[in-house]
């Protein structure tokens, strides 16, 4: 499933439909003030704060900088897990991910792998989101399961083709979750117009040459291509990805 959350306000609480399982993952784009002490998010085991904590994750700026993780068990906090490394920069936006494997939970800050928190409560207890503190949330999106209301599930057929519900719209984000598999040379994605032929966004990764060709094609002409990128996330056996108005990002 995809489940899509705009316009956050912190302090923020909210459960995740159908709950958690390996591969799920939880995209957050933010923004950290420049008075930032600390903030958080916990995933919980119930959609209240007494709630048991299964993840909690908690950047603290205090001079000494470090992320805290730990758990909380009917009241009771765990060992802490600290790490005096700050993926975090004051006064600026930031895309996180957990993503959930049988490890445990696997963080990534702005696309570089931060840490694994490893499970201490079971994963099928985990249904809800909180996020508080000194800190701004522009989206959350959650990625994968089961959730009832989601468009699509499981391993979508390629080539695939579809309308998109209502079209698109400033901030919409369309999520491909996916893998690039081991061996392939390239991928193309079309945002086309209505079922014309011409292509409004035309996304093409080439994944032997390292590059990501962006063009559109109207009247049945391709515009002029645009190979510019600071790298190229499509890498064999790795990365998903989202595409919308805002561009494309590698998740």
């Amino acid at each position: 499933y995809v489940f899509i959350h705009y316009g956050i306000q912190i302090p923020y609480l909210g459960p995740i439909h159908g709950g958690l399982r390996e591969g799920v993952s939880i995209y957050i784009q933010g923004s950290i003030p420049e008075n930032i002490t600390r903030f958080l998010v916990n995933l919980l085991c119930g959609e209240s704060e007494s709630s048991d904590i299964a993840l909690h994750f908690n950047p603290r700026f205090d001079g000494r900088d470090k992320v805290v993780f730990n758990s909380c068990q009917e009241g009771s906090w765990g060992s802490e897990n600290k790490i005096r490394d700050m993926p975090f920069r004051k006064g600026q936006v930031f895309e996180m991910v957990i993503l959930v494997n049988s490890q445990g939970y696997q963080i990534k800050v702005n696309g570089n792998d931060f840490y694994t928190f490893e499970h201490r409560l079971p994963l099928n207890r985990v249904c809800a989101l909180q996020i508080a503190g000194d800190v701004s949330i522009q989206t959350i999106n959650i990625i994968g399961g089961g959730y009832p209301g989601g468009m699509g599930g499981g391993m979508g057929p390629v080539p695939y083709s579809n309308m998109i519900p209502g079209g698109m719209y400033p901030k919409r984000t369309i999520i491909i979750r996916g893998m690039v598999p081991y061996g392939a040379e390239r991928i193309g994605i079309n945002f086309k117009v209505s079922r014309s032929r011409d292509i409004a966004f035309h996304m093409n990764p080439r994944v032997r040459d390292g590059i990501v060709v962006r063009n559109s094609m109207i009247g049945g002409n391709w515009g002029q291509e645009d190979r510019e990128a600071s790298l190229n996330p499509f890498m064999e056996g790795q990365c998903r990805f989202a595409a919308g108005t805002r561009g494309s990002r590698c998740l």
